[in-house]
Formats: C-alpha cells, structure tokens, sequence
C-alpha cells in the first residue's frame, strides 16, 4: 500500500514531514524483535539492559525494543547515583545496591516476558517512506508476533507521532477540531477492538471540551488553549494525545504531566487509538497514516471545517424537547 500525500507535505523548517511509530505486540521477546530489526534495517544492536535494546545508525536513526512496563529495567537514578561519600565501605556498599537493584529489575523482566507487550519505538521516518517501514509489520507476523485481536487479555495499539506542518495556534486548533469532528468516523473504520475501549489508554474527548473547542466563538492564545486542554483532559489516556506538543511548545508550563518523564516533548500530535492488527497481513503504518489523513484533510478545508463545527455545536446543544421531535420527524417522514 502507497502512503496518500498530506496536504502540508513539510514541516515549518521546510523538511519533509516524519512519522513516529510505536506498536505493541506479545509473542516475541526484546531480543529476537531487536534482531529482526537488525536484519531488516542494518545498524548496530546494543544491550541497554536484558530486557532494552537499541538499534542504532539505521538509515532512519535509533529503533528501541523493550518489554512496556518500567519495572523491567533499572532506574536511571539509582544506576546514576552516586556514593555518599568515598569511603571504601560506602563505595562497595553503593555498588551492591546498584548491582542488586538491576538484578531484581532483570529478574521481573523475566517473570513478566509473555504477561506485558514488547515494544519497538521506530525512529521519525519520512511519511513517503511509511510503506518500506511496513516489511517491519510483515516481518513481525512471519515471526510468531500477536496483535491486539489475538486475545481478549491483549489491548494492544499502534501509535503514531505524526510531526505537525505548522505550530501556530491557528493550525493547531484547525488540527485539533478536524479531530474532534472525525474521531467517530476514525473509531468505526478502525473498528477499535474491546478490550481497548475497555481500557482507558485511547479514551475520546469529553463532549463538554469537545463542544468548548468547536464553538465559532473559540479563538484562544497557545497559552489558553493548552490550559482548556488540561482542565478537561488531566491525563495522557486520549485517543489524541496533545500533552508532547504542548510540552514541546512551552517546556515550563506549571502542570505535572510537563514534568512527567513519561511524556517526551515533540513537536507531534501523539495519536493512540488504532490497534495493533498483526493478525491482518494487508495491515500496517500506512493504513493508519492513509486514515488519520481525513483529519488533515478536513483541517485544511476551512469552509467546511466550519460549517461541521457549528453543526457539532448546534446538534449537541439541542434541547431534549427539539431532538425528540427532530427524531420523530424523521420517523414519519415529515419534510
């Protein structure tokens, strides 16, 4: 499949635009997927920790394969640290604790492989190029690895970081309700499995922001709009994850999800909601990415764009007495 044309192709450095991807999967421990990345990439592989891998100087940069769970690997602040002081006796005791710390991430690691997904964050890949990363999807079926629908107990996605064509809050707001106005369409055609509606890492938006941000009237600086953004959305669990964008934007904005190490300061929308579909073999980034493209496309038609806010906005602010007779006129027919 042929990755469809944005319609801002590059970024405000006048770059081809680039595409993050990040899936999750079980069926194939750290090690093997960093190898199977090897093989089909090139690069150097480098053991961070028994169960963290890099893959670096592929054509792209840097692949990291690890199991999802921070458990199963050492705290950067304890190996980091440093002794108290430099007393032979402090130094052993120092290195002990250090030693037995990563033992015991390591030993986790291995009692939890097959109970948590592996993960591999790709590196930024130029969105022309999305179908030669795709021999990555193949590759992972061929291997034995399972996506999200080959259990109930697997609520596995896909994400994608997608590098934004502009950061001037007018684009970003464009961007931001062409979402909004598109996400139920996004979830019917992906057809988001249960077990990810059940979990709340792609919540939707709720209807009451979603409203704020469609109204004609709505027409914030940066700094307001990151702020309606965290009133309303606290959490990182949405299915379009704005906080790496925002972070990015304004590195010491006074909210703790800016200072979470969690969140990695990008200049990308962080979209979480499709499903990780191994089990499909025409399945892959590019599908997505030929998807997530409505919205853009939606974004950059500014007529439309407002005339399908308004109706939003109009539509779910009805009355209850209006909408039960707008649903009785389309009973019976009444023109």
């Amino acid at each position: 499949m042929t990755p469809l044309p944005p319609p801002e192709t590059h970024n405000p450095d006048g770059a081809l635009r680039r595409v993050g991807v990040e899936i999750e999967f079980a069926g194939l421990p750290p090690r093997d997927t960093a190898e199977l990345v090897r093989g089909l990439f090139g690069g150097e592989l480098v053991t961070v920790s028994p169960h963290r891998l890099r893959v670096k100087e592929t054509r792209w940069g840097e692949f990291v394969i690890e199991l999802d769970t921070q458990y199963a690997h050492p705290d950067a602040e304890v190996i980091d640290s440093r002794p108290r002081d430099d007393t032979e006796w402090e130094r052993q005791r120092h290195q002990m604790r250090v030693d037995f710390h990563a033992r015991t991430r390591e030993l986790i690691g291995d009692v939890v492989t097959g109970l948590v997904p592996t993960e591999i964050v790709c590196p930024p890949v130029p969105w022309d190029e999305l179908d030669e990363l795709d021999a990555l999807f193949d590759a992972l079926r061929q291997h034995g690895a399972k996506g999200t629908d080959a259990s109930l107990l697997y609520g596995f996605g896909l994400h994608l970081n997608l590098e934004a064509a502009s950061l001037e809050v007018d684009s970003l707001l464009d961007q931001l309700r062409a979402y909004l106005l598109t996400a139920e369409w996004l979830r019917e055609q992906i057809d988001v499995d249960i077990t990810r509606e059940v979990l709340p890492h792609a919540n939707p938006f709720p209807k009451p922001y979603a409203l704020k941000v469609l109204a004609p009237s709505y027409a914030p600086d940066l700094d307001t709009l990151i702020a309606d953004y965290l009133a309303d959305n606290p959490t990182r669990n949405r299915e379009l994850d704005m906080t790496p964008l925002f972070a990015h934007l304004r590195p010491h904005y006074p909210h703790e999800l800016f200072h979470n190490r969690l969140v990695k300061p990008r200049p990308t929308f962080h979209y979480r909601l499709p499903d990780a579909r191994l089990s499909d073999p025409g399945w892959g980034a590019v599908v997505e990415w030929n998807r997530w493209l409505e919205v853009e496309k939606l974004a950059a038609d500014k007529e439309l764009l407002r005339k399908r806010s308004a109706g939003y906005v109009a539509r779910h602010t009805r009355s209850p007495l209006a909408r039960l007779w707008l649903r009785l006129r389309g009973w019976v027919g009444t023109p």
